[in-house]
């Protein structure tokens, strides 16, 4: 009985385990890495043959933990895979976006390089192999004891991060032995919207956990629905639009949620029936899908609402884009108005025409709801751009860029205290994963010290010995490459070049001695990297 890390080891996404069971190959997730770096292997999917697995269990929808199923199934998978029905439904639609992202990428990549001669590449994986392997998915519920074959008992349990999203126990048994395994999958936040607090669980004998935000506390000193009424209401009282650059699948419905509330209990004044429009035909769906899926999946206020026939989502003034022309027509249109749009870092999608339009007005204000990763445009306006480059247009940054708080779909420090805290019995071994930069060391030495638990921070294709408790294989960090598009680093060093244009533009009007002395700074560096 064996468990090999092929993914979020040592780092935050590409979630992949491998557990060997009775002459079976087990994946638990089978996420997409995602960042400008991938590792050297990355371009034959995997460091296992696909064709070998025999069942994979899904813990939730996100691509980080899904991505790579297509490619999977591209690569000759055929066996089932197990998640709760509302994954099922959500991960579906991902999958095909993602497979869309894919194509596209690929497309604009070979239409530039077939101009310069060089080599044309294949997407990773296509809409038609999102398809195939969406016909593979099977649906439990939680609490359900699922026995896929002889030697395997899998329950999912609800962590609180997404619609649907789980931890899986797997109860493995060989060679007349049985041990507890429980992936945390990613835990969810407390006291989320729509969302129920994730389950504790209390039984172990190996526990595999997340670590992303093991290093910080969650600020709520202002909740995020009042903090949002009051942006919207400085924003519609100026004039202006809110444009809330938002991740189609969990957060935007969340600002929903929060909008309805704001609008019941009358958090705006004087802007009665304010519009919000939902522009991202993925953001769409899915807020289709979280309107269908079975009020188990809801915690308690969100069950009262729909008990009632309420949409804890829907509300009067919100309309959505699908089309082009209906998204054309927000820009078209002077009222004042919400519009919630992806991709949620403002690196493709509608969002970048939004923000065109949105941007150099004073009286408007862009809203971030997620974290933003170096060498992103929402990076570069976080972190306060004068001037952005978008579709060839240099734009004026006039516009007020704020950031919501206390938005988190994952537990944080005291959050990840808490779950593990809730074991009854002592794990033989904890392992800690997904977590960037060093998060799982940090964490896992903390775990040790609070706990008092064996744990350790795996590297990538670390195995372990689940009788013994026995490392049998040694990890190791991969080599990295760059993608064909630039790395982080470099596109950060371009969005700090921009900054520099904008600089010298700000010493118009300086005295000569100021500008002589910064050329003269400019010129050594010239003297130094030329």
């Amino acid at each position: 009985m064996f468990l090999t890390f092929y993914g979020a080891a040592r780092e935050v996404t590409g979630s992949c385990f491998l557990l060997e069971v009775s002459g079976k190959k087990v994946l638990i997730d089978c996420g997409l890495r995602q960042g400008a770096d991938v590792f050297d292997g990355d371009d034959d999917g995997f460091s296992f043959n696909a064709e070998e697995i025999d069942l994979v269990l899904l813990t939730h929808a996100h691509i980080d933990h899904s991505g790579r199923l297509p490619l999977l199934y591209k690569k000759g998978f055929r066996g089932e895979i197990l998640m709760t029905s509302a994954t099922r439904a959500l991960c579906r639609i991902m999958l095909l976006d993602s497979a869309h992202i894919q194509e596209s990428d690929a497309e604009y990549k070979n239409r530039k390089g077939k101009r310069s001669g060089e080599f044309q590449i294949e997407p990773l994986y296509t809409t038609e192999d999102a398809e195939k392997v969406a016909r593979h998915f099977v649906a439990s519920e939680y609490g359900e004891k699922i026995t896929p074959f002889e030697g395997l008992t899998v329950t999912f349990t609800d962590a609180g991060h997404l619609l649907g999203s789980s931890s899986v126990t797997v109860e493995a048994s060989e060679g007349g032995q049985t041990k507890k395994l429980v992936f945390s999958g990613d835990i969810g936040n407390s006291d989320q919207p729509l969302l129920n607090d994730p389950v504790y669980l209390k039984e172990a004998d190996y526990v595999v956990m997340e670590s992303t935000y093991a290093d910080r506390l969650h600020d709520k000193n202002e909740s995020a629905e009042d903090a949002l009424a009051s942006i919207i209401q400085s924003t519609l009282d100026a004039g202006g639009n809110l444009v809330i650059p938002s991740f189609a699948v969990g957060r935007t419905q969340e600002i929903l949620y929060f909008i309805r509330n704001i609008k019941k209990y009358g958090k705006v004044k004087g802007h009665n029936g304010f519009p919000v429009v939902v522009d991202s035909p993925l953001a769409v769906d899915a807020t289709n899908i979280f309107g269908e899926v079975s009020d188990r999946y809801y915690d308690e206020e969100a069950r009262a609402l729909l008990a009632q026939g309420i949409n804890p989502i829907g509300f009067e003034g919100l309309s959505v884009a699908v089309t082009t022309e209906e998204s054309r027509a927000i820009n078209e249109d002077d009222t004042p108005k919400i519009v919630i749009s992806a991709s949620g870092m403002c690196e493709a999608g509608r969002i970048r025409h939004h923000l065109k339009h949105n941007l150099w007005k004073k009286e408007c204000t862009v809203l971030f709801v997620g974290y933003q990763a170096i060498g992103t445009l929402g990076h570069a306006l976080v972190n306060g751009a004068k001037r952005v480059r978008i579709f060839g247009e240099d734009i004026l940054v006039n516009a007020r860029i704020l950031s919501l708080g206390s938005t988190s779909s994952h537990a944080d420090r005291v959050g990840l205290m808490r779950w593990l805290d809730s074991f009854d019995t002592r794990p033989e071994r904890v392992f800690v994963v997904h977590g960037g930069g060093d998060n799982t060391e940090k964490w896992a030495d903390d775990v040790r010290k609070q706990f008092g638990y064996n744990a350790v921070a795996p590297l990538f294709a670390e195995k372990y010995d689940l009788i013994s408790n026995e490392r049998i294989k040694e990890g190791y960090v991969p080599e990295k490459r760059s993608r064909l598009t630039p790395n982080t680093v470099y596109k950060y060093l371009l969005e700090s070049g921009g900054r520099i244009g904008e600089l010298i533009q700000n010493f118009s009007g300086r005295t000569n001695s100021e500008t002589k002395r910064f050329t003269r700074e400019l010129d050594e560096l010239f003297k130094k990297y030329s």
